[in-house]
């Protein structure tokens, strides 16, 4: 393809993007599927006959990039908060769907052998961070947008490595344990590369001071994460991942509100570019497919039946495991309820008479019958038996006793304290107490204040779409794999009847199934947090001494000191709403708009500062 060729396409491609994304909501169609549509009729125009898209660009490419922006953009607390519905929806079902995959592909295809099935389950089981796009346009409860996305955030590792591992296993004996390790090494590498490319990154960008410059660096990151550890033989998509969520967290304590309005703009920017190029990608490859499939003499009409088929297996697996969760999601938050009283209780004496009361009073049921504090260590609402109502006042009985974490405490285990003596506990020990009772506390109301019902679980499993990820790892497939065009034409097709039918009917589906909103209540609800969180913010600013009523005149010097006295409130007010976030104290995206707005005013003033200069 000659350049002024290229430049043609790639701005047609921007402007078709474009289109889609305005006129898509206006037709009552997903831009998604209109740009997929584009895509398969595009790819039979000449100028795109000899177009080859390396599946590599999509998977170390533009992925990458993808979930690093999503994972900088989702509420941290959000996150913790969900992490067992999550890992489990992007490990456990994961790998359950590959297998019975492997089951099935092996019976109706024949001489494909188990091994190639899981390869080509593992494939299909991954939901796509794109394709989920779609349902953030719908009504859809909180509780599910934040599942889906960590659920997107994550999967996509546990296929690709179980993708290896069966490609790996077609050529030797297959290892559980073996398998099991890879796994393991794949993520805690990967966990490691991405903390320290967070911090590294956060570390380099807040000496920069230009807002153009910053966000530039920004645009490197994923792909430092992710390089490095694909290297190393670990996730790459899971460093980039970890990457973005502390740079989400910490991004607000470290860079400026400029960096930070910069880094937003220009990366929803490269975000919509990205996800239509992926879509449009995904349906020029139609013909190529097809093409291939006809060239090795097989039957394209069998592929889309088999296709169809694994399509209902996978929606069918992931209502099998989305219904035993959301039952148990449920009974731990009754069980959550049961339990509010008790850290309502310490949360109320700790506010009246400091930490040490409660602290004292748990320390004294841990010595009297620790079942009582296992008891309340393990009685909880979260989505995940770690992430509890005790795991976050449940401090352990020997911290309890002693005022320590276990890692320091005296080796002599064999000796017992005499009865009636105890350790006074530190203030950091103290502090880290009263963070987790409050916590805790927050994390019930969360939980009860949003309750997931059959209508969420309809949600979390009709929202489970496969993408263009699904058709780039189909294409990474050896090319000595056993009939390898019908496999990638399976799997195609099994990602354009996801986004098809389910992403085509879930508006629809949800619109119908949700109950009416109760808007009154539901503004009444809001507008309570932002009264809560105005009070917080007059309170924090109230902090923050006053200028000198010597230099409050007309003069420059005048002008400058009350400029400094407010950035010194708006810095003690985001600190404080910071903090707030970090305990959950209130929804993220009611919090969320606060320190927007907070940004904006510290910009503003600062370029009422350079004016005056």
């Amino acid at each position: 393809m000659e350049m002024a060729d290229l430049l043609v396409v790639l701005v047609t491609g921007f402007v078709v993007i474009a289109a889609a994304t305005l006129v898509g909501p206006r037709l009552g169609v997903a831009a998604p599927l209109l740009l997929v549509a584009v895509g398969v009729a595009a790819s039979f125009l000449p100028v795109f006959a000899a177009i080859e898209i390396d599946p590599e660009l999509i998977l170390a490419g533009v992925l990458p990039p993808l979930l690093y922006s999503s994972a900088v953009s989702m509420p941290a607390m959000n996150f913790r908060r969900e992490f067992g519905a999550i890992s489990g929806l992007s490990v456990v079902l994961v790998v359950a769907t590959a297998l019975l995959l492997g089951v099935f592909f092996q019976l109706v295809l024949p001489d494909l052998g188990f091994a190639w099935g899981v390869a080509l389950g593992a494939v299909i089981s991954p939901t796509d961070a794109v394709a989920t796009s779609i349902v953030k346009q719908t009504s859809v409860s909180k509780r599910v947008v934040a599942m889906l996305d960590g659920e997107s955030l994550l999967n996509d590792a546990t296929a690709l490595v179980l993708l290896r591992t069966a490609i790996v296993a077609t050529a030797a004996s297959f290892s559980f344990w073996g398998a099991l390790g890879t796994f393991a090494y794949s993520v805690v590498v990967a966990l490691v590369i991405g903390l320290v490319v967070g911090w590294a990154n956060l570390a380099v960008r807040r000496r920069v001071t230009d807002s153009t410059v910053n966000t530039v660096i920004s645009f490197a990151v994923p792909f430092v994460a992710s390089l490095p550890a694909s290297a190393v033989g670990a996730s790459g998509l899971v460093a980039a991942v970890v990457a973005g969520l502390v740079t989400g967290v910490r991004a607000p304590r470290v860079l400026s509100p400029q960096n930070r309005l910069s880094d937003t703009q220009n990366w929803r920017t490269v975000e919509l570019v990205l996800e239509g190029a992926v879509f449009l990608t995904m349906g020029l490859q139609i013909k190529s497919i097809v093409t291939d499939v006809h060239e090795d003499h097989s039957g394209v009409v069998p592929a889309l039946l088999i296709a169809l088929g694994a399509l209902a297996l996978t929606i069918v697996v992931r209502a099998a495991y989305v219904a035993p969760l959301l039952r148990f999601l449920s009974a731990r938050a009754r069980h959550a309820e049961a339990m509010q009283p008790r850290v309502q209780s310490m949360q109320d004496r700790i506010e009246s008479e400091g930490a040490g009361g409660s602290f004292a009073e748990l320390n004294r049921r841990a010595r009297s019958d620790p079942r009582q504090l296992e008891a309340g260590a393990g009685a909880g609402a979260g989505s995940d038996p770690g992430d509890t109502v005790g795991g976050a006042v449940g401090v352990p009985a020997d911290v309890a006793s002693t005022g320590r974490s276990p890692r320091a405490r005296s080796p002599r285990r064999g000796r017992r304290r005499p009865e009636g003596r105890t350790r006074t506990p530190s203030q950091r020990t103290l502090d880290q107490f009263t963070r987790r009772v409050t916590q805790g506390l927050a994390d019930i109301e969360y939980f009860l204040r949003q309750p997931l019902g059959w209508r969420d679980g309809t949600a979390v499993v009709w929202a489970g779409m496969r993408g263009a990820v699904t058709v780039a790892a189909a294409q990474t497939l050896p090319e000595d794999t056993p009939q390898r065009p019908v496999l990638v034409l399976i799997a195609f097709a099994v990602a354009a009847l996801s986004l098809l039918l389910q992403g085509g009917t879930i508006g629809p589906l949800l619109r119908r199934l949700s109950p009416p909103v109760d808007e009154a209540a539901e503004h009444a609800q809001n507008e309570s947090e932002r009264t809560k969180i105005f009070e917080l913010m007059r309170t924090s600013a109230d902090t923050v001494p006053g200028p000198d009523p010597r230099t409050v005149d007309r003069s420059k010097e005048g002008f400058d000191a009350s400029v400094a006295h407010t950035l010194a409130m708006l810095a003690a007010q985001r600190e404080a709403l910071l903090d707030a976030r970090d305990h959950g104290l209130f929804d993220a995206d009611v919090l969320a708009d606060a320190l927007t707005n907070l940004d904006a005013s510290e910009i503003a003033i600062e370029l009422r500062g350079r004016l005056a200069d």
